[in-house]
């Protein structure tokens, strides 16, 4: 059962992932938009889980600076509300 919630959580990084990709690239939120790095955010973190899990080293360090760079963004995003 674990396994199957790890799965879960690694499936909904990537369509997170890359739904954030195709809002921005179509137009349909800017990338400074909060909803935009909400799922770059948490995406990065799903896909983290699950690679740390696995111990797919390469894709886990990807995905962690993929979070931290979302998180920061968020962080930049808030102080100029």
């Amino acid at each position: 059962m674990k396994h199957h919630a790890i799965g879960i959580i690694g499936w909904y990084g990537v369509v997170a992932t890359i739904l954030a990709y195709v809002l921005v690239s179509f137009g349909v939120l800017p990338p400074t938009s909060l909803w935009y790095q909400g799922l770059n955010l948490t995406g990065a973190l799903g896909v983290t889980i699950e690679t740390w899990v696995k111990r797919d080293y390469q894709p886990f360090w990807l995905n962690l600076i993929w979070a931290i760079i979302a998180a920061v963004a968020i962080i930049n995003l808030l102080i100029h509300l």
